[in-house]
């Protein structure tokens, strides 16, 4: 049975579900099921993910009929939410989770520094790049999110779409621009630095007499175009688009043809004192399988895994790839965090949740 706590709106991104389990190959089922055989003692998993838990109780499900015996439990939310909830755990010496799977990158440099991960390199970590993992194993991403731009199709007509940073201060999208607030969410102060350094600050004052709006979490942003109050953004989520699209919304993806295409791993980790180890082995080497890899509606952080139907493999593209290089300067971060703030106000509003 699944069940879910710490419910709070998302910051990042909806997923699609994992369908049916396929059948690992022989040596990883050995190692899962020698996992297996130990976490059934322990019974349970939980963790917290940056994101709403919908997509995330559907791969639970998957693997509670795979592994019986194991309860798993999912707290949802604002990651930036969910790193002070462990924060104050580990302070209390009263640690909840097993593991956490965020977008807040610094967190787990962090916590490395201070004792409070187990290392563990899974199958497939050493097909990872560098990037996208810790050499010491202490954590690892789970998936690959891309940044591209994504526009109303009924609102924006095919020639109008945009190819650079520079083309979202053109007179048609006054009023019709939307990202999330850069000042609360780590992905989009990442993408506006990246656009001020190759820019300037003088981009800024142009981008806000656009008269641009600011939602917190991408799935309030995204929604926000595929029903027409917006138009365009340069900080959506491939996902989210792509689910929206599903449920038959006028909306599209569009990698910049002049800029870098941000991406950025959603990261995972063991706490060293986890009250259920073994089964946080398991459940992770399960989804980094690469059975389970295959059906992400995103890359796989792993190279053996093919990129999703229609795409290349995501480094073959012109990326930009410091997410966590760039959070871990912690007093620039604080820096960047006021100076946007200056732009785009306090936030007042919340995005989705679900």
């Amino acid at each position: 049975m699944i069940t879910a706590f710490g419910r709070r709106p998302a910051a990042a991104f909806a997923f699609v579900a994992f369908a049916s389990l396929a059948m690992a190959q022989p040596a990883r089922t050995q190692s899962l099921d020698n996992f297996y055989a130990k976490a059934k003692d322990e019974g349970a998993f939980a963790f917290y993910v940056g994101g709403p838990t919908a997509p995330w109780e559907a791969r639970a499900k998957v693997f509670e009929e795979r592994y019986p015996g194991i309860k798993v439990t999912i707290g949802g939310g604002f990651s930036n939410v969910l790193d002070q909830k462990i924060d104050a755990q580990l302070a209390a010496g009263k640690l909840e989770v097993d593991a956490a799977i965020l977008q807040t990158a610094a967190d787990y440099v962090r916590w490395k520094k201070e004792g409070r991960l187990l290392a563990f390199k899974p199958g497939g970590f050493d097909k990872m790049d560098a990037a996208f993992k810790d050499e010491d194993g202490t954590f690892w991403a789970t998936m690959v999110n891309v940044v591209p731009y994504m526009y109303n199709t009924e609102k924006v007509a095919a020639a109008e779409v945009p190819n650079s940073a520079l083309d979202f201060l053109k007179p048609q999208f006054t009023g019709k621009i939307v990202t999330a607030y850069p000042a609360d969410d780590d992905v989009t102060l990442w993408v506006f630095n990246h656009i001020v350094q190759k820019y300037g600050w003088d981009y800024m004052g142009k981008y806000m007499a656009q008269k641009p709006s600011f939602i917190q979490g991408h799935l309030g942003e995204q929604r926000s175009i595929g029903s027409g109050q917006n138009t365009v953004t340069f900080d959506s989520i491939l996902d989210i688009t792509d689910g929206l699209k599903r449920q038959g919304q006028p909306v599209e993806t569009h990698f910049p043809a002049v800029d870098a295409l941000p991406i950025w791993p959603l990261t995972a980790a063991i706490f060293k004192d986890a009250p259920h180890p073994n089964a946080a082995k398991l459940f992770l080497s399960w989804l980094l399988a690469p059975e389970q890899q295959a059906k992400l509606p995103t890359w796989s952080p792993r190279s053996d895994v093919a990129p999703p139907a229609g795409y290349k493999p995501i480094l073959s593209y012109n990326v930009a790839n410091d997410y966590r290089a760039f959070l871990t300067d912690q007093a620039k971060v604080a820096e960047l965090r006021k100076r946007f703030e200056g732009y785009s106000g306090p936030i007042v509003n919340s995005g989705g949740v679900r």
